[in-house]
């Protein structure tokens, strides 16, 4: 007696999203692109801020036209400028502690 093996290869399905996770999904979308465009607004008006000022926040003005200039349209600028201010923060207290 033979016996003859035979497999039937059921490829997975990914399951589909809900309509509730895929509207949830589009909305945390929106709210992304919404708060990139509004921080990149917010970065305009740094511009606007003379060299002291800037210096007090831990910022150039080469810093805040970098930030506009790397970014992408939908991308938030605002993570380059915290970057920035960090690592000058940073190269300062490391050159004060050998100083």
């Amino acid at each position: 007696m033979r016996t003859t093996d035979r497999t039937l290869d059921l490829g997975l399905a990914t399951p589909s999203l809900s309509l509730t996770a895929r509207m949830t999904l589009a909305l945390a979308n929106l709210a992304s692109v919404w708060r990139a465009l509004r921080n990149r607004q917010e970065i305009h008006y740094l511009k606007e801020l003379d060299d002291s000022q800037l210096r007090d926040i831990g910022l150039t003005r080469q810093d805040v036209s970098c930030a506009l200039t790397t970014s992408t349209f939908f991308e938030d600028p605002s993570s380059h400028l915290t970057n920035s201010a960090r690592r000058r923060t940073r190269l300062s207290a490391c050159s004060s502690i050998r100083g």
